[in-house]
């Protein structure tokens, strides 16, 4: 009788810890709202379409339509709905590939709109909106995890949902719920994104200031840069890979205007790759790489950018997280470039395939598709060494979903360290899974970041990472 007694409190309390794991689970997503101004342009509704194919990693809790200063009198959140449509008819599919696609009925329930008005004019006393509202409603949830706004037009409706914290709440109240917020939009397309930054100096903020975007980072997204693989963001390759013949979801994806997919960056960072860690833009990643710091003032309403009726470009009043430049040696014409623009780009052709591949998913078999490839390390992704020492950089049980056969290279990201001399890597093979390593010698502690890229064989080739961070530490 004992021991059934005790099988029983064992029972009881797996079944009791079941939600608690479950629950445990579910946090480790990233929770994501959207701001756009959909209809000012076709990227919105591009990078929409995008985003919907990786919305099962995320707690999707918005999408807001807003204004901008291309597009200051109108919201089209029924452009929003639109493209929720054709996800409706593709939803199971992706089902069949991964897991956690949100319904149709839960993601509509979550498209509201900002007010239909420019900039502050939409901020202060009666300004208040369903998307401003709404946005309160998701910070004040009982979650720990950050909101991560990713900005594809304007911030009004954001600085209002500020405006209305601040006026309502004590101090110590609306603190905790800045502290959750997470931005990175696309430049400033109103006059709201510089007065959130100056009145909320503690929010988490990534941005090229300004609205002249010829030096924005998020450009290396699908702009014809020097050294960029230009082929993977041609018409050409969007309409055999996007467009035609990739069910709904790929015929509402609209041709390219001004430039492919512009607000896309804002998210890239997001995805669960590997290589990105969104909590630290200085390490870079598919969204480009941003180090915190005051930027110097530049008016960026002159020149070919400039117009009479755009807002006036103010200093920046404490650090953000924005452009940092990266060396790289293209893989196209083997030169080497740098810039800000680099931090983006380079990684170009991997992230624009793994976009082809969940397209394939909308609408065929799993066995019809290519899934990325699972890579894994033999040791931690921390180490700690001394000046000299031999270690090892060993990627061991990497597997690929679909069996295919695997290239491994292992790299030095130098700028997303503090460790800025390159490391030598020789003897050196770039198909080696297990490589030989020697630190350098250092007088101080420093951070040396390792990259490995695990590539399969498959149609198109899928990339995923692994960051493995090297203390190195004087003798």
């Amino acid at each position: 009788m004992k021991k059934i007694n005790a099988i029983c409190s064992v029972l009881l309390l797996i079944l009791f810890c079941i939600p608690v794991l479950t629950s445990a689970q579910a946090n480790k997503k990233l929770r994501v709202l959207v701001l756009s101004d959909i209809e000012a342009d076709p990227d919105d509704t591009q990078s929409l379409i995008r985003f919907l194919t990786y919305c099962n990693q995320w707690d999707v809790e918005g999408l807001i339509a807003t204004t901008s200063i291309h597009q200051q009198t109108r919201v089209a959140p029924e452009s929003i709905l639109k493209v929720l449509d054709a996800y409706k008819k593709i939803q199971p599919n992706l089902l069949k590939h991964e897991k956690e696609y949100p319904t149709y009925e839960e993601l509509k329930l979550k498209v509201k709109k900002g007010l239909p008005v420019y900039g502050m004019l939409g901020v202060g006393d009666n300004k208040n909106s369903e998307g401003s509202d709404w946005i309160i409603k998701v910070l004040e949830k009982r979650d720990d995890r950050p909101v991560w706004f990713s900005v594809w037009g304007g911030t009004n409706t954001l600085a209002q949902a500020l405006w209305k914290i601040k006026n309502t709440k004590s101090a110590t109240e609306a603190e905790k719920l800045y502290k959750k917020i997470r931005v990175y939009t696309i430049s400033d397309q109103d006059d709201t994104g510089p007065w959130i930054r100056k009145n909320f100096p503690t929010i988490f903020y990534v941005v090229t200031p300004g609205y002249n975007y010829a030096k924005a980072t998020w450009l290396g997204i699908a702009f014809p840069m020097p050294g960029s693989n230009t082929e993977v963001t041609s018409g050409d390759w969007l309409a055999k890979n996007i467009q035609q013949g990739h069910g709904p979801l790929g015929a509402a994806y609209p041709d390219v205007a001004y430039g492919m997919e512009g607000d896309t960056p804002s998210f890239l960072s997001l995805i669960s790759n590997g290589l990105n860690d969104p909590e630290h833009p200085n390490f870079g990643g598919w969204g480009g790489r941003y180090e915190l710091y005051l930027p110097g003032f530049e008016d960026s309403n002159t020149g070919m950018f400039k117009r009479e009726n755009w807002p006036k470009d103010e200093p920046e009043t404490r650090p953000i997280w924005t452009n940092a430049n990266d060396s790289i040696v293209s893989p196209v014409d083997k030169k080497l470039y740098n810039g800000n623009r680099e931090t983006i780009w380079r990684w170009r052709t991997e992230f624009q395939n793994d976009f082809a591949a969940r397209m394939l998913w909308t609408t065929k078999s799993f066995n019809e598709c290519n899934h990325p490839p699972v890579p894994m390390l033999a040791h931690s992704d921390h180490l700690t060494v001394k000046s000299g020492e031999l270690f090892h950089l060993n990627a061991t049980g990497t597997t690929d979903p679909d069996g295919d056969s695997i290239s491994y290279l292992w790299f030095q990201y130098p700028e997303a360290g503090t460790y800025k001399g390159i490391v030598s890597l020789k003897p050196y093979s770039p198909n080696l899974y297990n490589i030989q390593v020697t630190a350098p010698i250092v007088e101080s502690m420093q951070t040396i970041h390792f990259i490995l890229k695990v590539t399969d064989k498959g149609t198109p080739a899928l990339t995923r990472y692994k960051r493995v961070i090297v203390n190195v530490t004087p003798k």
